[in-house]
């Protein structure tokens, strides 16, 4: 995969992170994709991608940890998003903890 392609799957995930039509899922997606989106390679823009076809109420109550996430969505990218809510949107990396 080159940069183009790479470049061109942020700015989907930037654009599809920002509107999600669920106002909180919105808030805390495109503030995940403004500090996280840049940092992340191929693989893990691919989980993000498939995080990101579940459902609204299904992604946020994995995010807030209200119910636990299938384990295909499990990994390095859920384990960000829940530790960046947990904080109040701060960049936390406790994957490599």
């Amino acid at each position: 995969m080159d940069d183009t392609d790479i470049t061109l799957r942020r700015r989907r995930l930037r654009h599809r992170c920002r509107y999600r039509g669920f106002l909180e899922a919105d808030l805390v997606l495109q503030r995940f994709a403004e500090a996280w989106l840049d940092r992340l390679d191929g693989e893990e823009l691919a989980r993000l991608e498939a995080l990101l076809e579940e459902s609204d109420a299904d992604l946020w109550d994995w995010v807030t940890e209200r119910r636990p996430a299938p384990a295909r969505h499990e990994g390095p990218v859920l384990e960000r998003l829940r530790a960046f809510v947990r904080s109040g949107g701060a960049v936390v990396d406790r994957t490599t903890e």
